[in-house]
């Protein structure tokens, strides 16, 4: 019991330190609303899943232990978050709306395209594999088969991130709601662009 607690306070807090799944979010919280945002904390959490499946048969040490896989898997984040600042960026230069863009110029995104722009985000951050095959073995009792306690704590984590990210979504797509017109929509498109980029910077750049 005092291990699932110390686990409980150490998941929250390296789930509330921003990231790229929150700049994630955030972003299609304030430029596509509600049920975007809703979206793509479900499919960051879907991704978490997975992990959390690859850390208890050990595929997620794989990625910890090779540096060349670690490697592609990081490169891969990176290019994916640069990719869609840019597409952010794009946007911010839109003045007029096409037939399938929205008022302020922008692209619809329905839930399902932001559910799969958050598990891509997060299973391409070779990040998360590190975490749980170094984390999750440390709340394991001693002499105790570690495969159906890292499926509880993993999915104990994904369901923390699931409620933080939801609340955090709803409360940004809240606050969108003053944010329509199309300078400050542009001036969002621009800063949440920016901060893609220089996340996926980071992540291409950043050691093990």
């Amino acid at each position: 019991m005092r291990h699932l607690v110390l686990f409980i306070g150490v998941a929250a807090l390296i789930i509330v330190v921003p990231g790229p799944d929150t700049a994630l979010v955030t972003k299609n919280a304030v430029l596509h609303g509600r049920r975007a945002a809703l979206g793509t904390a479900v499919g960051v959490c879907t991704g978490l899943t997975v992990w959390t499946l690859a850390s208890a048969v050990g595929i997620a040490s794989l990625l910890r232990s090779s540096e060349t896989a670690f490697t592609v898997v990081k490169l891969v984040g990176a290019a994916y978050l640069i990719w869609l600042g840019v597409q952010a960026l794009l946007a911010a230069r839109r003045r007029h709306a096409g037939p399938d863009f929205g008022p302020n110029g922008r692209r619809e995104l329905s839930a399902r395209g932001a559910a799969r722009q958050g598990v891509l985000s997060n299973l391409s951050n070779p990040k998360i594999a590190a975490l749980f095959t170094s984390l999750l073995p440390q709340f394991v009792a001693p002499g105790r088969s570690v495969l159906v306690p890292s499926l509880v704590l993993g999915g104990l984590f994904a369901a923390m991130t699931l409620v933080y990210l939801a609340a955090y979504a709803l409360a940004a797509a809240k606050a969108s709601s003053v944010l329509e017109r199309p300078r400050i929509a542009a001036a969002i498109d621009r800063v949440t662009g920016l901060v893609l980029i220089g996340l996926g910077i980071r992540l291409a750049t950043e050691h093990r």
